[in-house]
Formats: C-alpha cells, sequence, structure tokens
C-alpha cells in the first residue's frame, strides 16, 4: 500500500468531564455531543475522584456505563502536594485512584511530581521525588495500572530534563507520560522544538490545550504558543494511537485543576478537531 493510500491515523478523543459541569450526565452528554467515547475522571458532583466512596463511585460507574462511554484515565492529584506530608497520604490516594481504575475499567491514573519548595533548590527535592514516585510505580504495576506523569508548573518534574530524569530514574514498565503543551508554555518551554525529541518515546497520552508565553492564558488549540500542530503531526510520525483527552481551561483555572463550561467545550474540541484534519488524523 503506498503512502498516498495509508489509511489516516486514529486517536481516541476524550475530556475532562469536570471541566463542563459537576453534574456527570451532563458532562457525558457534552462529550457524546463532541463525538467522543471517553471520558477522563477528575470530579464528579464536585467531589474529587479520590474521595468518592464506594457507593458514589459505583453510581458514577453506572452513569458513564449507560452513557456509553468509557474510561481514558482517573485524573488524580496524587503527587499534587508537599513532601513535607507523609507518603502514606499519598498512598491512601493513590489505593482510592487504583480503587478508582477498577471500578471505572481504566488503565491508567494521571499523576505529578510534588510541589517545588518555596525558595529552596528544586535539585534538593530530587532523592524523596524519585523514591516515591517509584513506590507508585510498584503498587500500580501490581494492579495491572499504567501511571502517567503529567508535566504540572511548579513540580519536579515541570521542566523537559527533569521529566526526563524521573522517567529514566524510576524506570518502570507503570510509569509513563502524559503529555501537555501549555504547561511547558507556562515554565518558558517551547514544547516541540525543546521537549518533544527528548520525552516522545515515552508519551502515552496526550492532554489538549495551548497557552501564550507573553500572559501564560490558557487558549484553545493553535491559538497559543504551544506548537500544537508540530506536536500532532510529530506523535503521528511516531505512530502515537492513544487517547486525546481535551482539558480546556477557559474559564478558570487552578492549581487542583479548571472549568470551560460546555459553550468554551465545545470550541475547544472543535479548534483541535482542525489541527488534527489538517494533519491527518482521524479522532473517534
Amino acid at each position: 500500500m503506498s503512502p498516498a493510500h495509508a489509511p489516516s491515523p486514529a486517536w481516541d478523543l476524550s475530556g475532562f468531564g469536570d471541566e463542563v459541569d459537576p453534574d456527570p450526565r451532563i458532562q457525558c452528554a457534552v462529550l457524546l455531543a463532541l463525538g467522543a467515547q471517553h471520558i477522563e475522571v477528575r470530579s464528579a458532583w464536585g467531589i474529587n475522584i479520590v474521595d468518592l466512596d464506594d457507593e458514589r463511585l459505583a453510581e458514577l460507574a453506572g452513569i458513564i456505563r449507560e452513557n456509553g462511554l468509557g474510561v481514558s484515565a482517573i485524573a488524580s492529584p496524587i503527587g499534587k502536594s508537599d513532601l513535607t506530608a507523609p507518603v502514606e497520604e499519598e498512598l491512601a490516594r493513590l489505593d482510592r485512584a487504583l480503587r478508582a481504575a477498577d471500578v471505572l475499567g481504566s488503565r491508567y491514573i494521571r499523576i505529578f511530581s510534588f510541589w517545588q519548595p518555596e525558595g529552596e533548590p528544586v535539585e534538593q527535592m530530587r532523592e524523596e521525588v524519585m523514591s516515591r514516585i517509584a513506590l507508585f510505580a510498584q503498587r500500580a504495576q501490581a494492579a495491572g495500572v499504567t501511571l502517567l506523569h503529567e508535566n504540572e508548573k511548579h513540580i519536579y518534574g515541570d521542566t523537559p530534563e527533569r521529566v526526563l530524569d524521573i522517567v529514566r530514574t524510576v524506570g518502570s514498565p507503570a510509569l509513563r507520560l502524559a503529555w501537555d503543551n501549555a504547561n511547558f508554555v507556562q515554565v518558558g518551554v517551547r514544547p516541540f522544538t525543546e521537549a518533544f525529541a527528548l520525552l516522545a518515546p515515552y508519551v502515552e497520552y496526550l492532554q489538549v490545550k495551548d497557552a501564550r508565553f507573553d500572559t501564560g492564558d490558557v487558549v484553545p488549540a493553535g491559538d497559543g504558543d504551544g506548537e500544537l500542530a508540530e506536536t500532532v503531526a510529530g506523535l503521528r510520525d511516531r505512530g502515537f494511537t492513544g487517547f486525546a483527552s481535551l482539558e480546556p481551561h477557559l474559564t478558570d483555572q487552578t492549581s487542583l485543576g479548571g472549568f470551560t463550561g460546555p459553550h468554551g467545550y465545545g470550541r475547544a474540541a472543535r479548534a483541535f478537531r482542525t489541527l488534527t484534519d489538517n494533519a491527518g488524523v482521524t479522532l473517534a
């Protein structure tokens, strides 16, 4: 088969449901209307996924199942904490995330690599970060789940070199990367130019948002400085076939998440689909 007649690569479209509405039924309805077959779960009814009790977790699973959606990832807050907190607290949250992954049928859990201590060299936290994430990966691997480290700003792994340090040092098949262009921009990194070649072999998940260097504002994909078009093309050329998850942050952004609303969410989805259409990538 010649390249001109090769089938288009297909990626699975997903999105953070709680950026649409706190109500999971509305979350599912909007994602379905945008052509997604998956949802990424960070919170439901205003309750973080690691704080949902078993009854509410079962109810959420039923709603998602009734709507015919799969769960692309558990968007946990694990590692969005200070290293001064006991590791047992994060392990307890990891256990709840693993429980959620089991009940909701997801093979991925998003994690972070801890807030940088104010006024102290970031290198000072390296040893403890590696120790904790290795422990998380051991527990995830035993459960048959893959952890996805996100390059959130102001954590240890917010620059390409430190993200690479984490994934290589931990060296676990249960630890891979969730790539976020906007977060790289917000720490002064040109994502494709300065990070893609280093990190692409470990990327299993794309979180879709863009940002501007001058203001740090988050904008729809392709409207900022995040080199989204180049990233989509680069992933396509590497044969990426994973999830692309909308995380627009167009209305509100906090250290623990963001909000967009149905109208803005649709705008973000259309912007991203324009990029993938131009790259010859099919979103399913």
